[in-house]
């Protein structure tokens, strides 16, 4: 089992989380922009340019879906912070390991029980 999470270390990761929080929010300014509907006017645009961009705007879509899901996942983990859980396996209640949270802070689950 690993050791507890340091207060340092706490705060850091709160950093990093917060950085990662701002980051997604001025990409996801920017995808909700991209992922607006696509307009087929058949004499607006050729065939193989609608099909462009009908393909752009379902990438655009599930890029907005990522950004989204983990935002969600990224604001639990900076509550869990807020209420000093953060850092602890939500199946075994072990320790989730430092080096898992520093590359992956949304994770909520050590790898033994991933």
């Amino acid at each position: 089992m690993s050791p507890p999470l340091t207060a340092e270390q706490i705060a850091e990761l709160r950093d990093e989380i917060d950085r990662i929080l701002a980051r997604l929010e001025r990409s996801m300014a920017v995808s909700d922009k991209a992922t607006a509907t696509v307009e087929l006017d058949q004499t607006a645009v050729g065939r193989l340019s609608r099909m462009d961009s009908l393909q752009n705007q379902s990438m655009a879509n599930n890029l907005a879906e990522r950004e989204r899901a983990r935002h969600a996942q990224l604001r639990a983990a900076r509550a869990r912070i807020d209420a000093g859980s953060f850092g602890v396996c939500e199946a075994c209640g072990g320790a989730i390991e430092a080096g898992r949270l520093f590359v992956f802070p949304e994770t909520t689950e050590c790898l033994r029980c991933e």
